[in-house]
């Protein structure tokens, strides 16, 4: 099997490296190739990359490049993991809204739509080449932000595409720790759209039966709970549902605004995380992943990456947590928006299971999103201010005519350089 990771020379590469060379039994994979447009970070990226594979015995073989139909070519499965414009372009996501009193984020708000138009117009290249030259039964995944907006513009354009994001597997993880059980033994009952999920239910196989053990987290652990999603505890009883982090940006706005007017970015310190990981990775003695790669973000997407290609290359039905056509799902959005709910993934496709009744407010919010989601994916593919504007005023973090202008002078201004139709 190859393997191909468009971005390849992120730092946050030895992670999928570790999770591809400690799961191998689950994912045997040949080769993997390295691709990106930065020679000096596939040397050092591709390096680290060959010995950690060296380390572990795994017999597959790392192929850093720049030519991007050279990675594809023949692939089974090609990852995307790209960022456009890098740490400095982050940057810009996360400090122009703020000269609109608005919050700065490189996924959701004026911030997500910046990254949405510098982005979707290099994946859907990149995705041509790979109708091109990969496998015609290759699946592309898409682990670029903001992972809904990226994984509609792929399926509108009939690539065999599925959006994959770390946030459910990361409560996976923390709440089969907190209930003294293994991963395996919990499920979810995960709903929404990428960065905009609720847990509603979280099932508890042990002895012999299945119970939704969520109630007794609330009940006995919400203070952990609340720590973990920098929520209120006493939102958490409210609604009776663990809301990813993402939703703090909802909640609680104007305390994440005065957060961010008074340090520095995120973009900021994953620069400095960087500078530390790359010069670990130029250490031709070091073959382990290296503890500072926990600061990068993106917890547990190896597992979530490897479980999710071997559910792909196989048909026993596993149901994952993916970024997939609704199709009915949530009979308020239409069938071609992408939702992220759990699914059943096997070599002939992903079907989304049928969700329970979502809530009113839920729906509510999720139908605001997706319609600014909607036409933020207009502006990505077809430029223009006006089109920017209008999907400015249709988030819900921005929503007034006057600070909508201003952002998309503001977004247009900071990225003019990503954006062909601004030239």
């Amino acid at each position: 099997m190859k393997l191909t990771i468009v971005g390849g020379g992120s730092t946050y590469t030895p992670e999928l490296i570790d999770g591809f060379a400690r799961l191998r039994d689950l994912l045997p994979i040949e080769e993997v190739w390295l691709v990106d447009t930065d020679p000096r970070r596939l040397e050092l990226v591709g390096g680290m990359s060959q010995r950690m594979f060296a380390a572990a015995g795994h017999p597959g073989r790392i192929v850093p490049t720049t030519e991007l139909v050279a990675g594809v070519a023949d692939a089974d499965v090609v990852l995307l993991q790209l960022r456009v414009g890098g740490q400095a372009a982050r940057h810009g996501d996360e400090t122009f809204p703020h000269g609109a009193a608005s919050i700065g984020q490189e996924t959701t708000g004026a911030g997500g739509l910046a990254k949405a138009l510098r982005t979707v117009p290099v994946v859907l290249e990149v995705a041509d080449i790979v109708r091109r030259y990969a496998r015609p039964d290759a699946w592309i995944i898409d682990f670029t932000n903001p992972v809904g907006i990226v994984t509609r513009a792929l399926l509108q354009q009939g690539h065999r595409a599925v959006g994959l994001c770390n946030v459910a597997i990361g409560f996976q993880r923390r709440f089969a720790a907190l209930l003294g059980v293994q991963p395996g033994q919990v499920s979810l009952d995960h709903v929404g759209l990428n960065h905009l999920t609720w847990e509603r239910s979280v099932w508890l196989e042990r002895d012999g039966a299945r119970y939704d053990a969520l109630p007794e987290l609330i009940a006995a652990r919400v203070s952990d709970l609340a720590d973990e999603v920098e929520l209120p505890a006493s939102l958490i009883e409210l609604l009776q549902v663990v809301p990813s982090y993402y939703l703090r940006y909802f909640y609680a706005h104007d305390e994440v605004l005065h957060e961010q007017l008074a340090a520095p970015s995120r973009a900021e310190a994953v620069s400095a995380v960087e500078r530390e990981l790359l010069a670990i990775y130029a250490d031709p003695t070091q073959h382990e992943k290296p503890a500072a790669l926990a600061q990068r973000g993106g917890a547990f997407y190896s597992e979530a990456a490897v479980e999710l290609i071997a559910s792909l290359r196989a048909d026993r039905g596993d149901v994952r947590v993916v970024n997939v056509a609704n199709n009915g799902t949530m009979s308020f959005l239409p069938d071609d928006h992408v939702i992220e709910v759990p699914a059943t993934v096997g070599s002939a496709g992903i079907l989304p299971i049928a969700v329970a009744p979502i809530a009113p407010d839920f729906a509510g919010l999720i139908a605001h999103v997706a319609g600014y989601e909607r036409l933020a994916l207009d502006a990505a593919v077809h430029g223009g201010r006006d089109r920017v504007v209008r999907a400015l005023l249709a988030h819900p973090l921005v929503g007034q005519h006057d600070k909508a202008e201003r952002l998309a002078d503001l977004l247009i201004g900071t990225n003019r350089e990503h954006l062909a139709w601004a030239q």
